[in-house]
C-alpha cells in the first residue's frame, strides 16, 4: 500500500532526572506517546518503531531544570498519505451519499457520492446497502469490503482522509486483484476513446499498467519486535 514507509532516524530524547533509575523504560514510554499521532519532524504518523539505545548513561544538561539527553537509533514505520496515492481500508458504513472507511485500524476516511464513478451504482438489496458495478456484476462494495481508493486530501490533525473511487483501478481489492487484466483492457479502451476526442493524443500503456501493480507488504512484526506495545496491523 502506498503511503507506508520505513525510515532510519537518529534521535535524542530528553528525560527528567526523576527517570534516571530506569532510563530504558522512560525512553520507551516517551516513544510510545508518539504512536498514532502525526509528527511534523517525520512528516507522517508513527505506527511502530524498533529502537537501539546508544548510551544508557545519559548526559545531564546544565540549566535551571537539568534533563537527561539520551541518544537513540530507531527504525520507524510511518504512514504519510499524499494526494493521488492509492491506499486501502475496510468499509465500516455505507449509504447512498457516502462510503466510510477505516485505514490501518486507526485513521478514518470518507468517499462521498461525487467522488464515486458512475459505473458504481447504489443499491439496497434485501435491506443491505451496497455499490455494484454496472460493467462487472461481481464487483460489489458493501460493509466489510476492503477497498483501494485514491487519496484526495489528508487532515493530519484529526487523521482523516478524503478519498475517491473515480479511477477504474479503485474499488474492492478482492475483485481488482482477480481481474487485473480485464481492468487494464477496460481502462485502455476508455483511454483510447478519450484520445480520439482529444485529436489523437498518445496513450502510454506502460503508465496505465503500472497503476495495477500489487503493493509491497510491510511486515509489522519485523519492525515492532519487543518494543512497541501496539501493532498497527490487525
Amino acid at each position: 500500500m502506498e503511503g507506508l514507509s520505513v525510515a532510519d532516524a537518529n534521535l535524542v530524547v530528553y528525560l527528567h532526572p526523576s527517570k534516571s533509575r530506569n532510563v530504558s523504560q522512560a525512553i520507551l514510554r516517551e516513544l510510545g506517546s508518539w504512536l498514532f499521532k502525526f509528527n511534523e519532524t517525520f512528516d507522517g504518523v508513527l505506527l511502530a518503531y524498533d529502537v537501539n539505545i546508544l548510551d544508557k548513561k545519559a548526559e545531564i544538561l546544565s540549566g535551571v531544570h537539568p534533563y537527561f539527553a539520551a541518544k537513540l537509533k530507531a527504525n520507524l514505520l510511518l504512514f504519510s498519505p499524499k494526494p493521488d496515492m492509492l491506499i486501502e481500508g475496510k468499509v465500516m458504513k455505507l449509504c447512498q451519499e457516502s462510503i466510510h472507511v477505516i485505514v490501518l485500524g486507526f485513521s478514518s476516511a470518507i468517499v462521498t457520492a461525487e467522488n464515486i464513478r458512475g459505473e458504481l451504482k447504489y443499491k439496497n438489496k434485501d435491506r443491505e446497502e451496497l455499490f455494484a458495478s454496472k460493467s462487472h456484476k461481481r464487483h460489489v462494495i458493501k460493509v466489510g469490503t476492503v477497498i483501494r481508493f485514491l487519496v484526495k486530501s489528508f487532515d493530519d490533525e484529526i487523521l482523516h482522509i478524503t478519498g475517491s473511487l473515480i479511477p477504474a483501478h479503485t474499488g474492492s481489492i478482492r475483485w481488482l486483484d482477480r481481474n487485473l487484466e480485464e481492468i487494464s483492457e477496460f481502462d485502455r479502451s476508455a483511454t483510447k476513446s478519450r484520445d480520439r476526442e482529444s485529436l489523437g493524443d498518445k496513450t502510454n500503456d506502460d503508465d496505465i499498467a503500472s497503476n495495477y501493480q500489487l503493493y509491497k507488504e510491510i511486515s509489522c512484526s519485523q519492525l515492532v519486535g519487543n518494543v512497541a506495545t501496539e501493532s498497527p496491523c490487525r
